[in-house]
């Protein structure tokens, strides 16, 4: 009896959903000190050795959480330098402390400052001086090392970023035409982390995508997920925004929001975060074409964005964006049901990403629309 009343009373530890026990991180703080000096010897103007740094060095295929896993005291040490000695007028300077962050990291100080960012594989970059060694101008003394405290900030690199709110398709979208599989369901934020796809040819070209948790209304003022995830469309070189032609409403707290009040929106949120995104290259897709009376709502959609801020200039500042993104183009997709739809994308976006490699860098990023759609013209109507 007494067996079983503990029984009934015994808390059932409820298994992690997948998502809980891989978890994405891309941000982590970290203490970093560089070695401190070794001493001088005044007698025979001995020089200490200088002490080791800290340096971080970008590695494709691991995640920060790797490097937590790595190292869970979060604290980073080099060696100190070995101070002169009779033996050794010359000290020997510390070892540094090498580890391996992702691809994609900008270290960050607690005042604000940024020390630098890795874009590359294989790049290294100080983040913790060792100290001096002691010599005839400090007194023969060593100096210390560089300490303080720094986050690792990760930034997804990727060719395309696709946006959009709760439930419009872009997990849907991404598991169809890439090797990624996100979760998919008929509720809001189901998609609770980043996932990159890989978009692959039959020539074997490549092309990443990465898939953001859907904003809300705010979410450039942190509400909801907010900035955690906004600033991984940053270093993306083609927008696509995907909406819903019937339109969206996150719960009954919220207004329903039509399928061109959603563009505004989601605009809105763009701009307010970071005005340089609205310059980036854009794709709209209009999904969920399956649905009733969807042919009617697309024709308007299609006629209004050709005077789009006519539409816009009725609404308050509050949601009203003071520019607007230029598409380069607008298609009207069903990312559950047409294959055919699917095909069309893959191949539209391989087309941009190739035009605008031919294009290379512009100096001025507010060329780059009409610049585009001029290349695009030249490959064929049917491209534009």
């Amino acid at each position: 009896m007494v067996q079983l009343t503990q029984h009934l009373f015994t808390k059932v530890k409820k298994p992690l959903r997948n998502y809980l026990k891989q978890g994405f991180r891309d941000s982590l703080r970290i203490l970093v000190s560089g070695g401190p000096g070794g001493n001088g010897l005044p007698k025979f103007g001995g020089i200490g050795g200088k002490g080791g740094d800290v340096i971080i060095e970008a590695k494709e295929a691991i995640t920060l959480e790797t490097v937590f896993g790595s190292n869970k005291s979060k604290r980073y040490q080099a060696e100190p330098g070995r101070s002169a000695s009779h033996n050794f007028i010359l000290g020997t300077p510390g070892q540094d402390q090498v580890f391996q962050v992702p691809v994609g990291v900008s270290v960050v100080t607690d005042f604000g400052k940024k020390l630098g960012e890795l874009n590359a594989e294989g790049e290294r970059l100080i983040i913790a001086k060792g100290g001096t060694g002691g010599h005839s101008k400090n007194g023969f003394l060593g100096t210390r090392g560089q300490s303080c405290s720094v986050k690792l900030d990760l930034k997804l690199i990727a060719d395309v970023g696709l946006v959009g709110f709760p439930n419009a398709g872009k997990s849907t979208l991404l598991r169809a035409i890439s090797d990624a599989k996100p979760k998919v369901a008929s509720y809001v934020f189901t998609t609770v982390r980043p996932h990159l796809g890989m978009v692959t040819y039959e020539d074997h070209r490549q092309i990443s995508i990465a898939d953001l948790p859907g904003l809300i209304e705010g979410a450039y003022a942190n509400r909801g997920m907010g900035h955690q995830f906004l600033k991984h469309i940053e270093r993306t070189k083609l927008l696509l925004m995907i909406v819903d032609i019937n339109g969206f409403q996150l719960s009954y707290q919220y207004p329903h929001r039509s399928c061109l009040e959603t563009i505004m929106l989601l605009t809105k949120e763009l701009e307010m975060y970071n005005p340089d995104l609205l310059y980036k290259p854009s794709i709209l897709l209009v999904n969920k074409m399956d649905s009733d009376q969807s042919d009617e709502r697309y024709k308007e959609v299609k006629n209004t964005l050709k005077t789009f801020k006519d539409f816009i200039s009725s609404y308050s500042e509050e949601v009203r964006p003071k520019s607007i993104l230029k598409f380069t183009d607008v298609l009207p997709i069903s990312a559950k049901t047409s294959d055919d739809d699917i095909k069309m994308v893959k191949r539209r976006l391989r087309t941009m990403l190739d035009v605008m490699s031919e294009m290379g860098a512009k100096e001025e990023v507010i060329d780059l629309y009409n610049d585009t759609r001029q290349s695009l013209a030249e490959r064929g109507p049917s491209l534009v």
